[in-house]
């Protein structure tokens, strides 16, 4: 039983989205890299129609290949994304990112509202900022 089963770490409801040129090779540099979990992954004729990664600490990404043509409403360039991770230690995925050979585009750095983050460019371009901030409370 996964921990979304168990409730240990809640199922998202927001997920971000990303198009990609190569989702098997994002996918596998998120695994590796930044240290999702691939949850599901669909594929047409070798095109990854639609894949979820799940981060462990919470929430998930969803991205594919392709699309529906010029009259897509979801259409978006690959490598245009921007997504921001919560973790409770972004010195270690830093650490990760760096040792698995990540291109580093912000180093790891203190921020005046109390955030310790980083950003990593994926081999499409999309960027990833991970931290520890959380947002504001609900009001």
């Amino acid at each position: 039983m996964d921990a979304h089963q168990t409730g240990a770490v809640p199922a998202p409801t927001v997920w971000h989205c990303f198009r990609c040129s190569d989702a098997r090779t994002v996918i596998d540099w998120l695994v590796a890299t930044l240290g999702f979990v691939e949850t599901a992954c669909y594929a047409e004729d070798g095109v990854v129609t639609h894949a979820e990664l799940l981060w462990p600490e919470g929430g998930g990404v969803m991205l594919g290949e392709g699309g529906r043509g010029a009259d897509d409403p979801h259409a978006s360039p690959p490598g245009a994304g921007l997504a921001y991770v919560v973790t409770a230690d972004s010195e270690q995925v830093y650490r990760r990112a760096v040792d698995a050979g990540a291109e580093v585009v912000l180093a790891l750095q203190d921020t005046d509202y109390g955030d310790r983050t980083f950003s990593v460019r994926d081999p499409e371009g999309n960027v990833w900022s991970v931290g520890q901030y959380r947002g504001a409370p609900l009001p």
